[in-house]
């Protein structure tokens, strides 16, 4: 069913756009579905239709219809998966870059989702038809060990295990420059960029508790080789921490410099999911699931010897 929210507007929002207000306060919807919403009179303030450059006044009262979300028919794709373990209750893949894990605006085919309902006979149905069996994600450009749900007892136990990060998560990664420390500890809160939408950021304003452990691997003359292990799993978290200590992971236009300026033949983020433990949900039993670096990743390390 549709969803109506209301805001009144406070003196700190005065002369705000409404649509980046908006967008602001509800950080599962785009701006520019929100402005698609507002064209479609789903938006009103203090009972009146309004532009998307309307500019917000202390005072005003906004009214938001969020419409019933329509649900995919996906189409199960034969797409290659590289399948690490597989039985009536989840599968672990080594999922490859350039994949992204479940269907959206602008992706709604070629998916990884299309790709587990050719390969599985069932998945949890707890996210519904657009993200079946789903408990945990990757970034589109980033590879590496995940876990689907086979069916609802699964997904439910595997989600508590990842709430109450009872999960085992070590990503490899190759970052731009030479990491002083051999090893250590990023204490950095994360939340969304009030710049930019569709960047995270270290923030202290409406974050969450970020943790990233690091240990050196090996040093080239303007790389470092670095194996981190997570203890929480925010959103970009990684990318953000080694940012966050100046060096950044090679490919990562979002939050370092553009491909252009490496001397490496890389097309997207050298970050990938070596490593994935957890208890299966039936048994009880630790799992620990290892996902070999991909030919693209091997291959830059490669040249760096």
């Amino acid at each position: 069913m549709e969803e109506e929210k209301e805001f009144r507007i406070s003196d700190k929002d005065n002369e705000q756009r409404i649509d980046k207000f908006l967008a602001n306060k509800n950080d599962d919807l785009s701006r520019n579905y929100i402005q698609k919403l507002i064209k479609s009179n789903q938006v009103v303030v203090n009972g009146q239709r309004i532009k998307k450059s309307y500019e917000l006044v202390a005072g005003d009262n906004v009214k938001l219809i969020i419409p019933e979300p329509k649900e995919l028919d996906l189409e199960p794709q034969d797409i290659p998966l590289n399948i690490l373990y597989d039985d009536n209750d989840i599968i672990v893949i080594n999922k490859q870059p350039d994949l992204v894990v479940h269907p959206a605006p602008g992706h709604e085919s070629g998916t990884l989702v299309n790709a587990l309902l050719y390969h599985c006979d069932n998945l949890s149905g707890i996210n519904g038809v657009i993200r079946p069996g789903i408990v945990h994600r990757l970034d589109k450009d980033t590879s590496g060990a995940m876990v689907v749900a086979k069916n609802d007892e699964a997904h439910i136990e595997l989600a508590r295990q990842f709430k109450e990060r009872e999960t085992k998560k070590i990503y490899t990664t190759l970052v731009y420059g030479r990491v002083r420390y051999n090893k250590g500890q990023v204490d950095a809160a994360i939340g969304r960029d009030p710049y930019d939408r569709k960047k995270m950021a270290v923030t202290s304003k409406n974050s969450k508790k970020a943790i990233s452990y690091f240990e050196v691997k090996k040093r080239y003359s303007d790389y470092t080789l670095v194996e981190v292990k997570l203890e929480t799993g925010r959103t970009h978290q990684i990318r953000l921490h080694m940012d966050y200590m100046g060096h950044s992971i090679v490919g990562d236009e979002l939050y370092g410099p553009k491909l252009t300026k490496t001397k490496l033949d890389v097309s997207r983020q050298m970050l990938h999911a070596r490593k994935l433990g957890l208890y299966h949900p039936r048994t009880g039993d630790w799992m620990e699931f290892d996902a070999p670096l991909l030919d693209d990743m091997k291959q830059v390390l490669d040249n760096l010897e």
